[in-house]
C-alpha cells in the first residue's frame, strides 16, 4: 500500500448508489497516476459502500481505494473534514459522489500547480441536468490567471465572486492543516460549502484559474429550474448556519486588508438570505423566530465609523448595518418591505 500520493480524491458518500459507479469511473479513470481514492462512508442504507468496495477488490487501481467509515452518519461537512484529516496526498481534490470529472482533470490542474509553484488551483466547470453536458447545460468558465501578490486573489475573489461550490479545486494539503480549515457541518441547502470557500482566498497566495473544463456537476432537475423543496425549515440546521457565519464575521485581524469590507457584505449577504428565507417560511421553524433573533441575525462585524471610512460596497454594508441595530420589530419591518414579504 502507498504511504504517499500527489493528490488525494476525496468522496463522500451516503445514498448516492443509482450514480455512483459513474463517479467512480471518471475518477479511476484519471490519466495521472498517484492518486489516492479516499472514500468516506457516511453510513447509508442503499449498499453505495458495496459498490465502492467492489471497485475496491476488483479495479486495476483498487489498492488505492481507501475508505474511511463514520462511525454514524454525520453529514457532508463532517465527512469532507475527516477526509482532509486523512489524506494521504500533498494535494487534495473533493468530488461528490454522484458528479464526474473528465480524464485529465488532475493532471491540468497538478501541471498548473507545479509550473506555478500554486498552493490552489480551479478548473472550469459545466452544470447539467443530466450529467452529459447536454440536457440544460450551463457552463462557468474562468479566464486564465496567474496570482502571486499580496491580497491579489483574494482582491478578485471578493469582486468576482467566489466559487461556493467546495470541489473542482486542487488545494495544497498543508494550507488546509497549518490553518486548521473545516467545513461547518450544516447541512445541504444551508450553507456548508460557503463556510469553508468563503475565507479560502485569505489563507492562499499563489494561485491559478483555467479556463479548461475539469467538472460535470449533476444538478436535480427542479433545482436547475429554480424550484424550491418543500421540505419544512429546519430550525437546527439554520441556527447552526448562522452560528457558523457568525464565527466568521468574528474572525479578527482582518480589518485592515483591502478586501474586508467586500468580505462582510459577502458575509451579510449570507445572513440576509437567512432572514429572508425565515421569513417567507414564517411558523415552519420549531419553535418559531422571534423579531428580535431576526433582527440580531443581521449583527455586522464592522462598525459604523469602519464603513463610513470605507470606498467598497458602502451603501450595502450601511444597510446591513442598520438592519442590525434598528429595534426588532422596526428591523423585520423593514426586511419585509424591502423583500416584499407580506405577514403570514
Amino acid at each position: 500500500m502507498n504511504d504517499s500520493y500527489e493528490v488525494t480524491i476525496g468522496i463522500p458518500v451516503y445514498n448516492v448508489k443509482d450514480r455512483i459507479r459513474a463517479t467512480l469511473d471518471s475518477a479511476l479513470s484519471q490519466t495521472f497516476g498517484s492518486i489516492e481514492f479516499l472514500i468516506c462512508d457516511d453510513c447509508g442504507t442503499d449498499g453505495s459502500i458495496d459498490i465502492v468496495r467492489e471497485y475496491q477488490q476488483n479495479h486495476v487501481r483498487g489498492k488505492d481505494i481507501h475508505v474511511v467509515s463514520q462511525p454514524h452518519n454525520m453529514g457532508i461537512g463532517a465527512a469532507r473534514n475527516r477526509m482532509m484529516a486523512e489524506a494521504k496526498g500533498r494535494f487534495f481534490y473533493s468530488l461528490d459522489a454522484d458528479d464526474a470529472i473528465y480524464p485529465n482533470t488532475i493532471e491540468l490542474l497538478y501541471n498548473a500547480a507545479k509550473e506555478h509553484n500554486a498552493e490552489l488551483v480551479y478548473g472550469s466547470r459545466r452544470h447539467s441536468i443530466n450529467g452529459d453536458g447536454t440536457s440544460g447545460a450551463r457552463v462557468y468558465i474562468y479566464p486564465f490567471r496567474v496570482f502571486t501578490g499580496p491580497d491579489e486573489y483574494a482582491w478578485y475573489a471578493f469582486h468576482g465572486g467566489i466559487q461556493v461550490q467546495n470541489w473542482n479545486y486542487l488545494l495544497l494539503v498543508d494550507v488546509i492543516r497549518r490553518n486548521q480549515l473545516k467545513v461547518a457541518n450544516v447541512g445541504h441547502g444551508y450553507g456548508e460549502d460557503f463556510t469553508f470557500t468563503v475565507d479560502l482566498p485569505t489563507y492562499v497566495r499563489r494561485v491559478v484559474l483555467l479556463p479548461d473544463i475539469t467538472y460535470e456537476y449533476f444538478i436535480d432537475e427542479e433545482v436547475f429550474h429554480g424550484k424550491r423543496s418543500n421540505k419544512p425549515l429546519s430550525r437546527k440546521q439554520m441556527d447552526l448556519a448562522i452560528q457558523a457565519i457568525d464565527e466568521k464575521k468574528r474572525r479578527k485581524g482582518l480589518h485592515r486588508r483591502p478586501w474586508y469590507a467586500i468580505r462582510c457584505a459577502t458575509l451579510m449577504m449570507y445572513d440576509y438570505s437567512f432572514a429572508r428565507e425565515i421569513l417567507m417560511r414564517q411558523g415552519q421553524a420549531d419553535p418559531p423566530y422571534t423579531d428580535r433573533e431576526i433582527r440580531d441575525i443581521m449583527r455586522h462585524p464592522m462598525t459604523l465609523m469602519q464603513i463610513l471610512g470605507s470606498n467598497e460596497v458602502r451603501l450595502k454594508n450601511l444597510y446591513y448595518w442598520l438592519l442590525g441595530v434598528l429595534p426588532p420589530k422596526l428591523s423585520v419591518m423593514v426586511m419585509r418591505k424591502v423583500m416584499r414579504i407580506g405577514v403570514s
